[in-house]
Formats: structure tokens, C-alpha cells, sequence
């Protein structure tokens, strides 16, 4: 009997800690990187110490979270519905309270330098999915001293990708940036095809020598480097890579509406010749979402494919195989304890 009860046991605690395993944590996505986010920038410069008083101010907002999280800006919800559930004066935290210090209005964020004509975007893809980005730029005029809203931003985006290639990380994707001068900033929106959720960031740039907006120069944006990167994984409260549930943590809860003032959700642009040739996917704005993709899970691509082009892909993460090694484990065992305890009647019957 106590053999019996051993062994019962230890096959529950098998199945609990597979369980946990399969439960995950909430995983993070990814920031632009060029131009630099402001997330990105105030994270390089670190959050316990950043160096520029626009980053001092927004982690003195928003705490040193927000910064290690830097990859979550998101809406779990999303749907392409940004603009109504985006409020004015929010757009670079989505609305999200945890990220309320990337909203400040202030003239001297770091800034990348920007120019017009064909640019090379790149967007760190911390947990690679299928999706779309558009990018958006302020109109003439714009004020970085006032908070930003959607009327500050051009009707349409200036360029728009579904699913561009990856290299060492990267979404890499072209597009022809619309003359500017001075101070001005980038908007982009990564809406994911195999899910509702969609991820958000604001990239500071100067057209041109005035880098200051105003008074004093800004300084210049630095993107995190892959050592801060690995560095700042324990501190982060979301995972890097891969795919789980979201909680709170990452700020991707349900999402309510904007108040109706917003701004009415503009046309895509259309898709830039420069984009590289990849399977049909509809975005989510265009199509109802699902919580799942039609096409059966994969792994992105590794580098060096032999297609040379990588597309994001969903799929398991790192941890998927020893879950499938796990769950035969988990079924060897109980097949075990149930032919035991029928020769065990057999022998004493």
C-alpha cells in the first residue's frame, strides 16, 4: 500500500510541475531600435541611472519597471482598433499607466539622427511574430513641448511591412522617409496577425542640425546593446523569446475604448515595392482576429535558412521539447503505476 501511495504521488508531482511548466510566464516582444525608441534609449542608459534628464524624469514616472520591461509596450486586444483605444496625450505608453513617464512632453528626449529619402528600419524582435509594422511621422509643425496626440501625426503611415525579414534578431525593412526638418518623431505599430495584440513606440528624431528643439541639444539615442540585453533579463518581469499567456505584468490586459474624441482610424498606406516577397497575411485591422494562427505552430526561421529571408513565425518557444519529452515521461510513468498495481492483484489475489 505505501509502495502504491509513493508512487501515486510522485506521478502527481510530475504532472504539477509540468503544469507549471506549460503555464509560463508572460513574454516579451520587442522596441524599435533606428531610430531608437524612447523606451529603448532610457533603458540603454539604465534605469537605476540614466543619464538624460528626459529618461531621469520618466523613470522618476513611471519607476525602473517600466524601463527593464522596455520590450512590452503592448495592447493585448488590440485588434487594430489603436486609435480608439489609444487615448490623446498617451500614445507612447498605449495608454498603458505602467509606461505613463514615455508620454512626457519635454523637447530635449534623445534623438536619432534622420533624414529624408530610403532608410533602413530596425525593430528588436524579442519574441518573434507574424504581423505588420506601419510608421507614422509628425506633421510640419509639431511641438514636442505639448503632449502628442493622434492629430499630430501624418494621415498615413509613410511606410508599412507584413512580416519583414529578421537578421541577428531584427526586423529589417525599408522605407522612404518624407522630407522634414528639425525636431520630429516616429510612431510605429507592430499589429500582429496571429493574435489581437499589437505592440506600440515613439522614436525621437532630428531632420537636419537642429538637434535641440528649442534650447540646449538633445543627446543622441543609443539602442541597448545585446550585453544590456542579457544583463537586464533577471530584473525584466517578463520573459525574452518565446510565447505564454499574458498577465499584468506586461500591461497586454483587456483594453477599453478611448474616450470618443480620438481621432477616426486612418487607411493603411500601401505596402512599399521594397518589401519582400512572403506569404499572404492579412493584418488585424483588415481581418478578425483569432486567438490562434491558421497555419500550425513553427519556429522562426535560424539564421542562415536557406531561403535567406526570414519570416516571424509563432510558435513554442525553448521550452516546447522538454514539455513533449515531460508529457511521455509523465505518461510512461502512469502507465507504470497502473501495470504494477495489476500484477501486484494478480500475485495477491
Amino acid at each position: 500500500m505505501t509502495s502504491r501511495r509513493t508512487t501515486a504521488a510522485v506521478t502527481a508531482s510530475a504532472v504539477l510541475a509540468l503544469s507549471g511548466l506549460a503555464s509560463g510566464s508572460a513574454f516579451a516582444h520587442g522596441s524599435m531600435t533606428d531610430p531608437v525608441s524612447r523606451v529603448s534609449a532610457c533603458y540603454a542608459e539604465g534605469p537605476e541611472s540614466p543619464t538624460s534628464a528626459a529618461c531621469k524624469a520618466a523613470v522618476a514616472a513611471s519607476g525602473t519597471q517600466a524601463f527593464y520591461d522596455w520590450n512590452a509596450v503592448n495592447i493585448a486586444n488590440a485588434a487594430g482598433k489603436h486609435r480608439e483605444l489609444i487615448p490623446n496625450g498617451k500614445l507612447c505608453s498605449a495608454g498603458n499607466d505602467k509606461y505613463r513617464g514615455l508620454d512626457l512632453a519635454r523637447a530635449d528626449w534623445p534623438a536619432s539622427r534622420m533624414e529624408a529619402g530610403g532608410h533602413t528600419f530596425r525593430y528588436k524582435g524579442t519574441a518573434p511574430h507574424r504581423g505588420s509594422f506601419e510608421l507614422y511621422v509628425t506633421k510640419d509643425g509639431y511641438d514636442p513641448s505639448k503632449p502628442l496626440t493622434w492629430a499630430d501625426l501624418e494621415e498615413k503611415p509613410f511606410a508599412k511591412v507584413t512580416d519583414p525579414r529578421m537578421e541577428s534578431g531584427d526586423y529589417v525593412f525599408q522605407g522612404t522617409v518624407p522630407k522634414k526638418t528639425g525636431r520630429h518623431l516616429i510612431y510605429s505599430i507592430w499589429q500582429r496577425s496571429d493574435s489581437p495584440e499589437a505592440f506600440y513606440t515613439c522614436s525621437d528624431v532630428v531632420f537636419g542640425a537642429d538637434s535641440g528643439g528649442g534650447t540646449a541639444p538633445a543627446p543622441t539615442a543609443s539602442a541597448p546593446s545585446e550585453e544590456q540585453i542579457e544583463d537586464g533579463k533577471d530584473e525584466s518581469s517578463v520573459e525574452h523569446g518565446g510565447h505564454g499567456d499574458h498577465d499584468a505584468s506586461t500591461g497586454a490586459e483587456e483594453t477599453a475604448a478611448a474616450p470618443a474624441t480620438a481621432a477616426p482610424t486612418t487607411e493603411p498606406a500601401t505596402q512599399p515595392a521594397t518589401q519582400p516577397a512572403a506569404e499572404p497575411s492579412a493584418t488585424a485591422a483588415t481581418t478578425a482576429p483569432a486567438a490562434e494562427s491558421a497555419a500550425p505552430n513553427a519556429p522562426a526561421p535560424a539564421a542562415g535558412s536557406e531561403s535567406g529571408v526570414e519570416l516571424a513565425e509563432t510558435g513554442g518557444d525553448a521550452t516546447t521539447p522538454y514539455l513533449a519529452i515531460g508529457g511521455a515521461a509523465v505518461l510512461a510513468l502512469g502507465a507504470a503505476v497502473l501495470f504494477g498495481a495489476a500484477r501486484r492483484r494478480r500475485t495477491h489475489g
